[in-house]
């Protein structure tokens, strides 16, 4: 993506970045799942086909929405987080969720997703900034775990 020239529109940029189905599921499940392998990312509720999942992580990658940490060096080691520049797509996952959720079934929803409907309608600023915080704090602890002591 970062060969294509800039579009001048802010929207059309966006667009271009997080404009497709998967890159928000993507983001959606690092941020809110906490999901941090590809495998994970796999198993996820919309079925994403691996060559598109590779190419929307390659994406994510080279734009800084993503970065990962490896700690062994291999495939399977490997540890997707989303950056700082990847968390500020948050807010729009959050009035994606708020736009639609009033057409989505209840009956449908398990325990965990009525209760975040529950929370996130009551207010969605304190949530947003309360999931924030989280996630900040699980790749803190995240790479607390993986990076060895010093000697």
């Amino acid at each position: 993506m970062s060969n294509q020239k800039t579009p001048y529109c802010p929207i059309a940029l966006s667009i271009r970045y997080v404009g497709d189905k998967w890159t928000l599921l993507i983001l959606r499940d690092l941020i809110l799942d906490k999901k941090t392998r590809f495998k994970e990312l796999k198993a996820s509720k919309g079925n994403i086909a691996t060559n598109i999942l590779t190419n929307r992580l390659k994406m994510l990658l080279a734009e800084g929405f993503v970065e990962y940490l490896n700690p062994l060096g291999t495939k399977k080691s490997r540890q997707y987080i989303v950056t700082e520049k990847g968390l500020l797509t948050l807010p729009i996952l959050f009035e994606l969720y708020l736009f639609s959720v009033d057409f989505i079934d209840e009956t449908a929803m398990n325990r965990e997703e009525s209760a975040f409907k529950k929370e996130i309608l009551l207010d969605p600023t304190r949530l947003k900034e309360k999931k924030t915080k989280a996630y900040i704090d699980f790749v803190q602890e995240l790479q607390k775990s993986i990076t060895p002591p010093a000697v």
